[in-house]
């Protein structure tokens, strides 16, 4: 068994938490993986040096290790994004939706665009009060085709994204997708911002809470974990 005062392993572990934003708390309620979604989503493009982003090629084989290490308990998932990659934060959402471990998200500052699926993946969502979520249809930048299809592509795009949201939290499809098409809520754009309280009235996130209410909710689940594993 690895001595957990060993130098090199404390030196990997200062490293993980200055490149990945993630850090392993152990205690003896249990071994708690906390893993941050900042800035902008990156996906197959390199964005600029100046934008803090997180990388999805170095989220998924981590969630795949967290999936299996008999160490790790639960995972706190910390969110304050503005978005970014359709793709890449859908396959980091889809990812922690399919954990058997115990899941808590906890949105700060912001979980916006593609932030609201990554939000909502875990098996519960806190908000905290001035934190906000914005919602509002699928973007494309570059070269974008003038024709009927590609209009038609990003109607499938967007009802994969009001599938996975409306299957993951207690929203309804319409009132999401009267969320994403509203007009007149924000300045240049269509689309809803909606802050902490209302988020939760919506459904979209289960509670109104800060770290210590999603700490006690992940705790509590891995508690409730344990029990039922000692009982089979």
């Amino acid at each position: 068994m690895k001595n957990q005062n060993d130098p090199e392993i404390l030196k990997e572990e200062r490293e993980q938490v200055v490149e990945l934003g993630s850090d392993v708390t152990k205690s003896s309620r249990g071994n708690i993986y906390t893993l941050t979604i900042i800035g902008q989503v990156e996906g197959h493009q390199v964005a600029p040096e100046n934008v803090k982003t997180t990388k999805y090629e170095h989220v998924l084989p981590l969630l795949a290790g967290i999936e299996e290490s008999e160490e790790i308990e639960g995972l706190l998932l910390l969110l304050n994004t503005v978005g970014g990659d359709i793709e890449a934060g859908l396959a980091i959402a889809e990812m922690i939706a399919g954990m058997k471990k115990p899941s808590v998200s906890l949105v700060l500052g912001g979980g916006h665009s593609i932030g609201i699926p990554l939000a909502v993946c875990t098996k519960r969502s806190f908000i905290t009060p001035t934190a906000s979520m914005t919602v509002h249809p699928v973007r494309m930048t570059g070269l974008v085709v003038g024709a009927p299809q590609t209009f038609r592509y990003f109607q499938r795009i967007q009802e994969q994204i009001a599938h996975f949201v409306t299957t993951n939290s207690n929203i309804s499809a319409e009132q999401f997708e009267s969320y994403m098409m509203a007009t007149g809520e924000m300045a240049t754009d269509v689309g809803t911002i909606l802050y902490g309280q209302e988020a939760v009235s919506s459904g979209l996130i289960d509670e109104l809470g800060g770290l210590n209410d999603a700490l006690a909710a992940l705790h509590q689940m891995i508690d409730d974990q344990k029990q039922g594993t000692n009982r089979a």
